[in-house]
């Protein structure tokens, strides 16, 4: 199936989505089969566009879907940017923990990690980066995943915390995202000076970690965070629920984005952010649209 069906398409895959759905299957995705799916997308908690990508498409499929789901992530990998040889270590690691970062940049993940192997840091890096949309409207990169690191390797992404066997053990995946946002009147402006534009600003409605406004995640990370999230945690049997998933079904975002002793300390192991082992970062920071897509996780299991 297409990554992303919508109005206007036709064939098998838009018969296969309206048997599905229970609509009659003609093959035509007009304006009955989007009102359908954007019903869909209400009851599950899913963004209401009439659009369905990866996300909605699990939601749909459920079972039948995970099969094609890692098909679909494994061929994704093929964007393959490997860092020189000296630039990660070899493992080979048993992930049992799985981060989720944002690196403060612009939206080409090919930059970020030549950057990467380019830098005299050492070993720092994540096995996966996902591009993002620029801050001019530019959508090349918005939701490519490109892996930097083979499969068993791995390199420092966390910085101080308390388990050297959380960095050995752990998966990272990092969005390009430039981050906190500063507001001037009615401009908004990244660390760097530049001017974003109005449709990528995140008004969280309170302070996180200092600041009010973000650099938006896009719908197209989202997506492709989903099914990364899915691949990895089958792929190394890492619990997904455990984390950051139940700190959400139990806390207010704020607090389930923050620093936890138990996270720092490596004890909680699953799906986890920068920000809960460390009290200094903001990525990922509690953007409703990335808390939306996180809780549809509640009920896959590995």
């Amino acid at each position: 199936m297409r990554n992303l069906l919508k109005k206007g398409n036709t064939g098998n895959d838009v018969k296969t989505l309206q048997e599905s759905l229970g609509l009659k299957a003609d093959g035509i995705f007009g304006a009955k089969t989007e009102i359908a799916v954007k019903l869909f997308q209400s009851k599950h908690g899913l963004a209401i566009d009439g659009l369905v990508g990866p996300s909605t498409q699990v939601m749909i499929f459920k079972e039948s879907l995970e099969g094609m789901l890692d098909s679909e992530i494994t061929e994704t990998q093929h964007n393959l940017m490997y860092m020189d040889s000296d630039e990660y270590l070899s493992g080979p690691n048993v992930p049992e923990y799985l981060f989720i970062h944002h690196t403060a940049g612009r939206e080409n993940p090919y930059k970020t990690i030549r950057s990467w192997n380019n830098d005299s840091r050492g070993r720092i890096g994540t096995e996966f980066v996902i591009g993002g949309q620029s801050i001019k409207g530019d959508t090349e990169f918005d939701g490519e995943i490109v892996k930097c690191i083979p499969d068993g390797g791995y390199a420092w992404h966390l910085g101080p915390s308390g388990s050297q066997h959380m960095h050995v053990n752990s998966v990272g995946i990092e969005l390009n995202n430039f981050g906190y946002l500063t507001k001037h009147g009615n401009i908004y402006k990244t660390y760097t000076g530049n001017i974003v534009r109005r449709s990528q600003v995140c008004d969280l409605g309170f302070e996180f970690r200092g600041h009010r406004y973000y650099h938006k995640y896009s719908d197209a990370q989202l997506d492709a965070l989903r099914g990364l999230i899915l691949y990895v945690s089958r792929r190394d049997n890492i619990d997904i629920t455990q984390g950051l998933l139940k700190w959400l079904e139990n806390e207010l975002p704020i607090d389930a984005f923050g620093f936890k002793t138990v996270a720092w300390s490596g004890s909680t192991k699953g799906l986890l952010t920068h920000s809960n082992v460390r009290s200094d970062k903001s990525d990922m920071s509690p953007q409703p649209n990335l808390i939306n897509m996180l809780l549809t996780l509640r009920h896959e299991t590995i």
